[in-house]
C-alpha cells in the first residue's frame, strides 16, 4: 500500500502565490484538492478548521450567502464557484482585506469553464490545474513497483493509495456515477445523460487513436453537432483531454484529427493503451506546471502523417517543437517514424520510453530508455 505522505507537487508555488495574489486550484473530482487546500492551512485540524468553507455543507453555505468570511489569514472557500455571486464575493474580499488575508479557492468540474465568463476577477489570482499523482509524486527515486501500481491503479489518490482491487473497482463506479449525476448537471443542461454516457464507454477503445466524430454519430444516432458538444462536456468536467496534431512543415501531416485520452487510464484494460495514455496525462501534467508556474504557453500534440506515419506525443513551448515522445510497452525495436520525423522536422529531440530497462541512444538525437528514467532526468512533476 503506498503512503503518499509526500505534498503535492503544486503546494510550495501555491503557499508563495498566495502572498502576492488569491489562488484557484482547478482539476478532476476526489484528485486531492481539499487535502492539498487543508495541508496549506496546517492540515492538522482538518475539515473542521474554521477558515474552511464548502459550498456543499449546509452551515458552510449559509455563512457564503451572509458573507461572513472567516478573519483569518489564509481562507479556504471549497465549490463556492456553484454560488451564482461568487465572483463578487471574491472581488469584495479581495479589496477589503488583501495582503493581510488570502484565500484559495478550489473546485471541481472546471472551475476554470465557469471563471471565464464575464471574468471580474482578473488579474487578482493565479490559477493551478491539479493533476493524479505521477511516478515522482510517489517517490524521489520512482521503482518499477511504483510504476506498476500507478498503471493499475490510476493516479487517484484513494485507490493508488489503498492499491486494492476490489476497493478500486467500486471507487471507479461511485465516481463514474458522481460525476454524471452531480458535475454533468451542475455544468450544462443535458437531457440526455444516458447517451453521454454510451458515448463515453464507446470512447474507451478509441484512446490514442484519431478520433472519428462521424463514426461515434453513428454508433449512437445522433447529429454532429451533438457528438462534438458532449466531447466539450467530458473535456471541461476533466473526464478526457484531446490532442490536435502537429503540422511540420516538411510533413505531410494531418491537419484535423484529433486524439483524445482519459484523465483516469486506469479503466483501460489492455496495457498498450493503459501505458500510452499514462504518458500522455505525464506530458500534459508537465505542460499545464510550467503554464501555471512559470507562465510559459505550453501545448501537446501528436505527429501523423498521411501515410500513416506517427509519433505519439510532441511538447511544445512558445509555439516551437521541444521533444517527441513514442510510448512503447517493451522491446529493444525501435520506431522506424522516429528516424522518419527526426530527418524531416526541426524537433530537437526524440524519445522513446518504455516499460523495460533498456537505455541507449539509438541514433542521432534518438533516445531509448524506461519510461522511470524519462521522468526523472526530464525533471517531470
Amino acid at each position: 500500500m503506498a503512503s503518499l505522505t509526500r505534498h503535492r507537487y503544486i503546494a510550495d508555488d501555491c503557499r508563495q502565490d498566495l502572498s502576492e495574489k488569491l489562488v484557484f486550484i482547478g482539476g478532476p473530482r476526489q484528485v486531492g484538492k481539499t487535502t492539498l487546500a487543508l495541508h496549506l492551512l496546517g492540515g492538522e485540524r482538518g475539515a473542521g478548521h474554521p477558515a474552511y468553507l464548502n459550498w456543499d455543507i449546509a452551515a458552510h453555505r449559509q455563512r457564503i450567502l451572509a458573507g461572513e468570511l472567516p478573519a483569518e489569514p489564509l481562507v479556504v472557500l471549497d465549490e463556492v464557484h456553484k454560488y451564482a455571486r461568487w465572483r463578487g464575493l471574491l472581488k469584495g474580499f479581495y479589496d477589503e482585506r488583501f495582503p493581510q488575508s488570502s484565500a484559495l479557492v478550489t473546485g471541481s468540474a472546471r472551475l476554470d469553464h465557469y471563471r471565464k465568463g464575464g471574468d471580474s476577477l482578473r488579474g487578482r489570482y493565479h490559477y493551478y490545474r491539479l493533476h493524479p499523482y505521477s511516478l515522482m509524486e510517489m517517490s524521489d527515486a520512482p521503482s518499477d513497483g511504483d510504476l506498476e501500481a500507478l498503471l493499475r491503479f490510476g493516479g487517484f489518490p484513494e485507490p493508488l493509495a489503498r492499491q486494492n482491487a476490489t476497493h478500486w473497482r467500486r471507487w471507479r463506479r461511485e465516481r463514474q456515477a458522481r460525476v454524471f449525476a452531480e458535475d454533468l448537471t451542475s455544468l450544462e443542461r443535458v437531457n440526455e445523460v444516458s447517451l453521454l454516457e454510451l458515448l463515453f464507454t464507446a470512447l474507451l477503445a478509441r484512446v490514442g487513436s484519431p478520433l472519428s466524430l462521424q463514426a461515434l454519430r453513428e454508433g449512437l444516432q445522433v447529429s454532429h453537432d451533438s457528438v462534438r458538444r458532449w466531447l466539450t462536456i467530458f473535456d471541461n468536467l476533466y473526464l478526457t483531454f484531446r490532442l490536435s496534431p502537429f503540422g511540420a512543415p516538411k510533413v505531410r501531416a494531418v491537419k484535423k484529427e484529433q486524439k483524445l485520452y482519459l484523465w483516469d487510464w486506469s479503466v483501460l484494460e489492455e496495457v498498450g493503451p493503459r501505458f500510452e495514455n499514462l504518458v500522455a496525462a505525464q506530458l500534459l501534467k508537465f505542460c499545464h506546471y510550467r503554464e501555471d508556474t512559470q507562465g510559459f504557453s505550453m501545448e501537446l500534440r501528436y505527429l501523423r502523417d498521411t501515410d500513416r506515419r506517427e509519433v505519439d506525443f510532441v511538447v511544445l513551448q512558445e509555439g516551437r517543437a521541444q521533444f517527441a515522445v513514442e510510448c512503447k510497452v517493451q522491446g529493444r525495436q525501435q520506431s522506424p517514424h522516429l528516424r522518419y520525423f527526426r530527418d524531416r522536422t526541426d524537433i530537437p529531440a526524440f524519445y522513446q520510453v518504455q516499460l523495460g530497462s533498456e537505455d541507449y541512444q539509438a541514433a542521432r538525437g534518438i533516445r531509448v530508455l524506461p519510461f522511470t528514467t524519462f521522468v526523472r532526468e526530464l525533471g517531470m512533476p
